[in-house]
């Protein structure tokens, strides 16, 4: 339900600031999803899927190896006094 709204969201703000004869990308899968969904807008839905799973699984990566670290190193402060 969240991400519904957020691209609604998305799908008003870009009719609202977009110039005459620019198109969004959410102004262009609106527009073809009303004539019918072709593959190349499966296709874009899939590569943003995919880059932001990416994104966070990296993201959960380096925040782990920082939990690591930063324990690391109490632990050494802790082992010097």
């Amino acid at each position: 339900m969240l991400a519904f709204t957020l691209s609604i969201d998305d799908l008003v703000i870009a009719s609202f600031t977009t110039g005459p004869g620019a198109t969004t990308l959410p102004m262009k899968i609106y527009s073809d999803v009303r004539l019918g969904v072709k593959p190349e807008i499966n296709a874009v839905c899939s590569l943003m899927v995919a880059v932001v799973t990416f994104t966070v699984i990296i993201a959960s990566i380096m925040t782990k190896r920082q939990e690591v670290e930063r324990e690391r190193a109490e632990r050494a402060a802790l082992a010097g006094r």
